[in-house]
């Protein structure tokens, strides 16, 4: 049985008459018995009387009447809405992003964005990268603006920035008027970090890794403007991208590390595997249009 039949069966259960329900439907009458045999066997009872003039709802049809008027209904409405999804003019993308870039990146991209295609709208994800990706695989998001760069067997990608990793030090401390710092200078410091398991997290514990030493957390936290509040209240130091905090006046100082691996960079991500909506690829052609920036 098939949502078309329930239509059918509708049709058939409104004119009381098989000749004339074909017509309606554009069919013929041998297509509209076979397709009411379909709806009845599902339900396993016949669901008319049969009449010399024609056929008439018993019982267990009227049952079947409500229900298929229901169910073609929710069908509809939801091709509607999925219509609706999917226009490229009109559309929802599902787009994850990092904590990280909440600040920064993401208000600039939408802003451009918005100012070419005003009326797709967006339904946000903010998370760390292991959900993000979680996301991309389940399609909870189609898009993703995340780093480190997802598994590129599974995954598609475009680099959109390149940021400057900085030591962020209270105001005040001994490096605070460096123009450049070696992470190993700070390694008997607290530091202010994010939480395990956040991408950015990741970074900080290769970079002092490379450095011969494990950091000594006194904070994590959940977000990097937090990192910088707790920095400028010289409760430790951190590690953060350049820029990634904006108007959070805390004081702290940001010197950029030395070393040509101090840098970070983020991408938007998508899977291979699924086509995105008409939407959504609208929206990853013109981010592929912009140009790598780098801090």
């Amino acid at each position: 049985m098939h949502v078309e039949d329930l239509r059918w069966f509708a049709v058939l259960a409104e004119t009381e008459h098989l000749t004339e329900a074909a017509a309606a439907l554009g069919t013929s009458q041998p297509n509209l018995s076979r397709s009411l045999q379909r709806v009845e066997r599902a339900f396993g009872v016949a669901l008319f009387e049969r009449e010399r003039r024609g056929v008439r709802l018993n019982p267990y049809g009227r049952l079947v009447l409500e229900a298929a008027r229901a169910g073609t209904a929710a069908v509809d409405t939801a091709r509607r809405r999925i219509d609706a999804l999917v226009d490229p003019e009109s559309g929802t993308v599902r787009l994850a992003f990092l904590h990280s870039v909440a600040t920064s990146l993401m208000p600039d991209l939408l802003k451009a964005f918005r100012a070419d295609a005003p009326n797709i709208e967006f339904a946000l994800r903010q998370e760390p990268a292991h959900d993000i990706v979680q996301d991309l695989e389940t399609g909870e998001a189609e898009i993703a603006i995340i780093a480190p760069r997802p598994d590129p067997e599974h995954f598609g990608w475009h680099l959109l920035e390149r940021q400057r990793l900085c030591l962020h030090v209270p105001p005040g401390h001994a490096l605070a008027s460096r123009h450049r710092v070696e992470l190993e200078e700070v390694r008997d410091e607290p530091f202010v970090a994010l939480q395990p398991g956040f991408g950015f997290q990741r970074v900080t514990d290769r970079l002092c890794q490379a450095a011969g030493f494990t950091p000594r957390f006194a904070f994590q936290a959940t977000d990097l403007a937090t990192i910088d509040s707790l920095v400028g209240a010289g409760l430790g130091v951190a590690i953060l991208p350049a820029g990634a905090v904006r108007g959070n006046d805390s004081g702290a100082v940001s010197v950029p590390l030395a070393g040509v691996q101090a840098r970070r960079e983020i991408g938007m991500a998508w899977r291979l595997s699924t086509p995105l909506t008409p939407a959504a690829e609208r929206f990853r052609t013109f981010v592929r249009s912009r140009k790598v920036t780098s801090s």
